[in-house]
């Protein structure tokens, strides 16, 4: 998965003067504070270079993920197409893109971002690139959401690892009040991103919430440690991702965790894959999480004629 063309050239015109060894300290710097899931007080995209390490290495990844939620959400829902978006911990609107690149009939949208430097990135990369008005707020997603309006999408992506746990539970509280149709929450897609995952889907459900995606059912995940539900996308690296990485692979793989929660239920739920399918002569094991709660691995052959053939097809987050 790549970024639209329009993203594509804004952070490459963005990029193209900034020295490469100031931007691969700057990268090494957020990725040590990302994988540390650092709360020290401080943004980790407090500074401009950050935030433009944030572009060359971390934008396509986490574009590709919250994108690949979002399809599931229309999966779910195919007659779903939100007017209104509501981005908590919005970077440089990521989500905004995926949203619009889907659904592009989006008609108002308001981010709201605590550092003013990715803000100001932010509006510069939208700035007549996105139809849909959008409104950029300053504030803290912990205790800034007391004013904001409904809208029709919810979502908060990389945003919970950020957070103290303690004040998690109020914060999913406010962005349920928030929501008039679907919220949307994701998270790297580490056992620890997956236990935060658990915890807001348990407590949207009590709220009354019908889980869209990824789940198929709304009993207690079936899953127990040291495995822990979680999906990937490939993502293509540009030379300066590479550069910036010192990585010869041009690619990578970004794993994350997602829930997507409505207050209205999917018309229809399919058991979807939960890890990658494995293959062999006249045979694929599937392992699925069922309608019924459960999860588990299933083989199919080409005795089973069409069924065969279509697992033969699905990937690792695809619905069967």
């Amino acid at each position: 998965m790549e970024l639209p063309g329009p993203l594509r050239q804004g952070v490459e015109r963005l990029l193209e003067k900034v020295p490469l060894p100031v931007l691969k300290q700057a990268a090494r710097t957020l990725s040590d504070r990302y994988r540390a899931e650092l709360r020290d007080g401080r943004l980790h995209m407090a500074e401009e270079m950050a935030v433009k390490a944030y572009l060359a290495t971390r934008l396509p990844a986490t574009y590709a993920a919250v994108r690949a939620s979002l399809d599931a959400i229309s999966e779910a829902r195919p007659d779903y197409a939100p007017k209104t978006l509501l981005d908590v911990g919005a970077g440089p609107g990521t989500v905004l893109w995926a949203t619009v690149d889907l659904w592009p009939d989006l008609q108002q949208a308001v981010l709201l971002e605590a550092s003013a430097t990715v803000r100001k990135i932010g509006e510069t990369l939208a700035t007549d690139a996105i139809t849909a008005g959008t409104t950029w707020l300053t504030g803290d997603v912990t205790i800034d959401l007391g004013d904001l309006e409904p809208a029709d999408l919810v979502t908060c992506a990389y945003v919970l690892d950020e957070i103290a746990p303690a004040s998690l539970p109020k914060l999913v509280d406010r962005l349920w009040q928030l929501t008039a149709d679907t919220l949307l929450v994701v998270e790297p897609g580490t056992p620890a991103g997956w236990q935060r995952i658990l915890a807001v889907r348990r407590q949207l459900i009590e709220a009354g919430a019908h889980v869209l995606a990824p789940c198929p059912h709304e009993l207690p995940c079936p899953l127990a440690a040291p495995d822990w539900c979680h999906f990937s996308r490939r993502v293509a690296r540009s030379r300066l991702h590479r550069l910036a990485k010192d990585a010869d692979v041009p690619w990578e793989d970004e794993k994350f965790i997602y829930v997507a929660a409505s207050r209205h239920p999917a018309p229809s739920r399919a058991a979807r894959v939960i890890a990658p399918p494995k293959s062999g002569s006249g045979k694929v094991l599937l392992k699925l999480c069922e309608k019924d709660g459960s999860a588990g691995e299933k083989l199919f052959t080409k005795r089973d004629g069409d069924a065969f053939r279509l697992a033969r097809r699905l990937d690792w987050g695809d619905t069967i």
